[in-house]
């Protein structure tokens, strides 16, 4: 599937708004709405991998946020299946420059984020980690998420593109 101009304004509609009107979005973009409902069908699971709501965890109770990067030993897929299946994590990535994972933690206090790291190393072979807390969301999810910049996506790759 080639991504389009077109398909790059539905989307950024979407993560602007993805719980907006077919209608209003007709509107917007001056694309039919039969087209709409076809590319949405199009784009599930190929495109869009799920759709969520993002939650304020502090107003949950949960105010401590961490970024927890961590090298394993030889036990490194035990390591990974334990973070894939832990309920603080939020979210886990493989990384490399001398680390394995990046797990997304969230806790209620500072001592329960201490607890886990503590028991990662007493339990499997940590190599080296470092916690880097998260103070305050500067942005989250804003790629592709403004039609008006979407021009800018679709121009041809060079040194621009970075800045």
């Amino acid at each position: 599937m080639e991504i389009t101009r077109k398909d790059l304004l539905v989307l950024s509609h979407f993560r602007q708004d993805a719980r907006c009107r077919l209608t209003a979005l007709s509107r917007h973009t001056g694309i039919p709405v039969s087209t709409l409902f076809d590319k949405l069908t199009e784009y599930q699971g190929r495109v869009v991998h799920k759709t969520i709501s993002l939650l304020n965890f502090g107003a949950l109770g949960f105010g401590t946020r961490a970024n927890v990067l961590l090298r394993g030993g030889k036990d490194r897929e035990q390591l990974k299946q334990h973070l894939l299946g832990h309920t603080r994590v939020n979210s886990l990535y493989k990384v490399n420059n001398g680390f394995d994972f990046l797990a997304e933690c969230v806790f209620r206090s500072m001592k329960e984020l201490e607890y886990f790291v503590e028991h990662l190393r007493n339990t499997f072979d940590i190599r080296s980690n470092e916690v880097y807390y998260v103070v305050d969301d500067l942005k989250r999810e804003g790629f592709l998420s403004d039609p008006s910049l979407i021009d800018a996506l679709v121009e041809e790759p060079g040194p621009s593109a970075a800045m």
